[in-house]
């Protein structure tokens, strides 16, 4: 059998604190601290605990030649690399894992980019009981319990040696700009209209021309920047309320500014759907359309090979986009989120995504804003509800 290292695998050593009933009966605390060799395997889409042993012969290993494993036994110890094999940080030569890990050298991953990015995916999470627990925790104690947070401000002069600036003349910008609110209360009645829906998607994650760069390279012409002009995230959708459009799951063509159906939703799947995409945060599930701004690994890392600074510049075009959205809807008297806190894998499965090839960062959305604040929103300039709040 033939085998090899995986590409892209990071150790680190990660402190594990456990009840311990010897240590308490000696008059200790009853805590034991114990360190221990975690492995993030983004092909597995899984940690996994190593042992000594197991890290020493991890780490003598090539991960670009293959090696018969009877040469590697006669050398290291054959438990430890039977462990290695089983938690796919060695892979065999034509197996699924072996294909996995060739999907990620394929895409030019960034280990540690890679490693990062498939460790912070979540499914079935809810962020339910955290915010439970954060209205219990900010209570009247919140800075005994934390302390001050660090100044809104870093400031490097004395106000007396600041050069002050010109004020600005106030345009139709500035007032967009001011009436740009995160919404966490849509309205959960009525559709929105087909007219607006379509706007919103094209100003924000529409093309406005596909330019011919070179011979077999084509890259698009959209409202926001994107590294290398490659533009690599897709828009697939969650329709719940839209005037003429069915709920489901959607794709959206960005050149040809249509949609791409993939699955039909009943009006209460999707809504679940939507409660399961956004980790259980019910303020976003009413929203009238859900975009899931998904990065196509292979796209950018086409050009940016194995870069330290690719997998961020997936992450800025996201945050491009997200705040062209939130700009298109506020112009037609919208409401538009972001949120963070998402179930990744559940989002791919319901798309039919290769995580190794495509995935989320981020869910966003926007719809028609309810009538009345059930949830608190930040809008310190009263632009929303017509008077300041926190």
């Amino acid at each position: 059998m033939l085998v090899r290292r995986c590409n892209a695998v990071t150790i680190e050593s990660r402190e594990r604190i456990e009840f311990s009933l010897e240590e308490l009966s000696r008059g200790g605390a009853g805590l034991r601290a114990s360190c221990q060799w975690v492995a993030s395997v983004p092909h597995a889409a899984s940690e996994c605990v190593l042992s000594d042993k197991e890290v020493h012969a991890l780490g003598r290993i090539s991960p670009s030649r293959w090696q018969e494993w009877d040469v590697l036994a006669a050398v290291h110890d054959v438990a430890s690399l039977e462990g290695l094999l089983e938690k796919q940080l060695l892979v065999a030569k034509e197996s699924t894992p072996s294909q996995r890990d060739l999907a990620v050298r394929d895409a030019h991953w960034n280990a540690i980019s890679a490693s990062a990015h498939y460790a912070s995916r979540w499914q079935g999470k809810s962020t339910a009981q955290a915010q439970r627990e954060l209205v219990e925790f900010t209570g009247k104690d919140l800075l005994d319990q934390i302390g001050v947070p660090p100044p809104p401000v870093k400031e490097r002069a004395a106000s007396a040696d600041r050069l002050k600036l010109p004020q600005t003349a106030k345009t139709p910008l500035d007032a967009l700009l001011d009436a740009r609110v995160t919404c966490r209360n849509f309205k959960d009645t009525g559709k929105l209209a087909l007219a607006d829906f379509a706007a919103v998607l094209y100003r924000a994650f529409g093309a406005r021309t596909v330019n011919d760069y070179a011979p077999g390279i084509q890259l698009l012409k959209k409202g926001v920047p994107s590294a290398g002009g490659l533009h690599p995230t897709e828009a697939y959708l969650l329709v719940q309320h839209v005037e003429g459009i069915a709920s489901g799951l959607y794709h959206y063509h960005p050149v040809d500014h249509a949609l791409e159906p993939i699955r039909a939703l009943s009006q209460e799947d999707a809504r679940e759907t939507a409660l399961r995409f956004v980790a259980a945060q019910d303020y976003f599930s009413d929203a009238h359309v859900l975009v899931m701004p998904t990065s196509r690994f292979a796209r950018n890392f086409w050009k940016y090979r194995n870069h330290a600074k690719a997998y961020r510049a997936l992450i800025l075009d996201v945050g491009h986009l997200s705040q062209a959205m939130y700009l298109a809807a506020t112009e037609l008297g919208l409401a538009a989120f972001i949120t963070a806190a998402i179930n990744e894998v559940d989002i791919e499965q319901a798309f039919g995504l290769d995580p190794l090839e495509e995935g989320p960062l981020a869910v966003c959305g926007f719809g028609i804003r309810a009538a009345q604040k059930a949830e608190v929103e930040f809008d310190p300039l009263g632009a929303v509800w017509g008077e300041a709040t926190a």
